[in-house]
C-alpha cells in the first residue's frame, strides 16, 4: 500500500555531510509519522528521527542529537534527514520508516551511509 524510497546515501569522511531522503508513495493517510532507523553491521537496528506531519513535531536520539535533522520537504509525504558532523561510528544502512497511528508500519529499503576516519 505505502512504498518508501530512501536516497542521498554514499561514503564520506568525518566531518562530513549528507542529506538522505525518503518518500512515501501510494495510499497514504492523515494520521501517520515518518522516521529514520539505522543498523550497523552487527548491531540491532537503531533510532534516529521521527517526524509527525499531524502535529509538525521532531524528535532525535541522543547519540545524533545536534548532528542530524529530520525534515519535510517541499514535496509532499517527503522527509529529509540532513546529517552534519558525521563520525564513522555512524556507518550504517540507514532505513525510513513509515508507521500508521493504530495500523501497519512500512520500511524502505535502505541506503548505505559509510563514514571513513
Amino acid at each position: 500500500q505505502v512504498e518508501l524510497v530512501e536516497s542521498g546515501g554514499g561514503s564520506v569522511q568525518a566531518g562530513g555531510s549528507l542529506r538522505l531522503s525518503c518518500a512515501a508513495s501510494g495510499r497514504t493517510f492523515s494520521m501517520y509519522t515518518m522516521g529514520w532507523f539505522r543498523q550497523a553491521p552487527g548491531k540491532e537496528r537503531e533510532y534516529v528521527a521521527r517526524f509527525w506531519w499531524s502535529s509538525g513535531s521532531t524528535d532525535h536520539a541522543d547519540s545524533v542529537k545536534g548532528r542530524f535533522t529530520i525534515s519535510r520537504a517541499n514535496a509532499k509525504n517527503t522527509v529529509y534527514l540532513q546529517m552534519t558532523g558525521l563520525k564513522p561510528e555512524d556507518t550504517a544502512v540507514y532505513y525510513c520508516e513509515y508507521r500508521e497511528y493504530g495500523g501497519g508500519v512500512y520500511w524502505g529499503q535502505g541506503t548505505q551511509v559509510t563514514v571513513s576516519a
